[in-house]
């Protein structure tokens, strides 16, 4: 017995070392990798661009290893003389949604992309894995870098002004989100503070963020754009803005982008954040959120606030769109023989990982639409823009439809488990 608890003490004593501490690698500064992908619907290519240094961290110095693994694209940072995994994130791109559409069957395109980590002090590899169909991750880029290269492109910020618009502490302990104005002339940055405190305000009234106030930061940039509004192809409306976004991206009238990621970025490092919310001065209904890339959102419809949080849910928390009635632009975006990474739906391939612990004993699997169930937690047949063969754990949420503070528990814990990550603070030892 004794023996058996010194094996467990060592266990324990050794794991709590092999734990990746942020002191040992890194500064607190940001690198960042540009790169490009392109190719057509069954290829991939990524090319180098450049190296940057920023000036901010905004992200944890506790959970530098990516435990959920979400999203179609995954980066790992090695420390080069020891090849110990310092780093990784999940996320996901513009590009590898347009490869689900019809046109990438017909042709090629390049989009700008990029991915950032806290900067390093010694020699590191960056490996970026994309997923196959099989939801298997294959590895499809790897570049090195010593932290002294003199090609390292640094001090080029766009110097604008920045505010705080909500304040819980210092970066490292808090989710930091970033809004940036779009198509907000000089003249109507009184209202982008206004909007961005309203949109700000009603993040804290919806769960299950009301209950963690205190784990965010809100940063502001002030960013100019030449015109006011945005480009809306449909109606023949072209505007000079400051990230050239668009309605009708992948011809769907309503999905708001922006193909300019990198510039997206270079106004993003005026700031620490962990999420990029880009708020687009027009009225007209329509939005986008990828995860771990950016979130947009009109800024005056009706039903502005809602598309906010659902966009949100996405960038943030990977969370799937429920909804399957509704026309997209994508062709077969899930294949059904596979679970899919994302938390909130389910192919019932491998439900145990999903939120089989959350159900009621009894309830059936599937879950009838019927009023017994109204409000509770099921599986229910259709989501991820399909009728059948995928399932969503509630009949009505926020991702499925314009339901104002209504993500349901399963989506809610998803969003929960994300606050934790990038919030958890060091232990303090005795």
């Amino acid at each position: 017995m004794r023996l058996i608890s010194v094996i467990v003490f060592l266990s324990i004593f050794l794991n709590s070392w092999s734990q990746v501490l942020f002191d040992d690698y890194f500064k607190k500064a940001t690198l960042r990798l540009d790169y490009y992908q392109g190719g057509n619907k069954d290829t991939s290519i990524f090319y180098f661009d450049e190296f940057k240094k920023e000036p901010f961290w905004g992200g944890s110095q506790i959970n530098l290893i990516d435990t959920f693994r979400y999203g179609e694209l995954l980066f790992e940072v090695y420390d080069s003389a020891t090849n110990t995994l310092i780093y990784s994130r999940g996320y996901a791109s513009l590009f590898n949604e347009w490869q689900t559409t019809a046109e990438a069957k017909n042709r090629q395109e390049v989009y700008p992309e990029s991915i950032v980590m806290p900067f390093p002090k010694k020699t590191i590899k960056i490996d970026i894995y994309k997923r196959d169909r099989k939801q298997c991750f294959q590895k499809v880029f790897e570049i090195g870098l010593n932290p002294y290269n003199y090609f390292i492109i640094k001090g080029n910020l766009p110097g604008y002004e920045t505010e705080k618009i909500h304040n819980s502490g210092t970066p490292d302990v808090n989710v930091d989100i970033v809004i940036i104005p779009e198509g907000y002339t000089e003249l109507e940055m009184v209202k982008f503070k206004a909007d961005a405190q309203r949109f700000k305000d009603n993040f804290f009234e919806w769960k299950p963020f009301d209950a963690y106030k205190n784990k965010f930061n809100f940063w502001l940039v002030m960013a100019p754009s030449e015109d006011s509004g945005c480009d809306i192809p449909g109606k023949n409306i072209w505007k000079n803005t400051l990230l050239n976004s668009t309605f009708y991206t992948f011809d769907s009238e309503r999905y708001l982008t922006t193909k300019y990621y990198q510039k997206v970025r270079d106004i993003a490092a005026s700031t620490p954040y962990d999420q990029i919310i880009v708020l687009v001065n027009t009225e007209k209904y329509g939005g986008g959120g990828i995860y771990n890339f950016y979130s947009l959102c009109a800024s005056d419809n009706a039903r502005s606030k809602f598309v906010f949080m659902h966009e949100f849910g996405h960038a943030f928390a990977s969370l799937a769109d429920e909804y399957y009635t509704s026309q997209v632009s994508y062709e077969d975006f899930f294949d059904l023989s596979v679970e899919p990474y994302q938390p909130n739906i389910t192919t019932l391939v491998d439900f145990d990982k999903k939120w089989k612990d959350m159900l009621e004993p009894g309830t059936p699997v599937p879950t009838p639409s019927t009023p017994e169930y109204k409000d509770k937690i099921g599986v229910f047949e259709g989501g991820g823009y399909v009728a059948k063969g995928i399932y969503r754990p509630t009949m009505e949420s926020s991702m499925k439809s314009a339901v104002t503070n209504g993500f349901g528990p399963v989506n809610e814990r998803a969003i929960i488990n994300m606050i934790k990550f990038y919030s958890q603070k060091p232990e303090v030892l005795p």
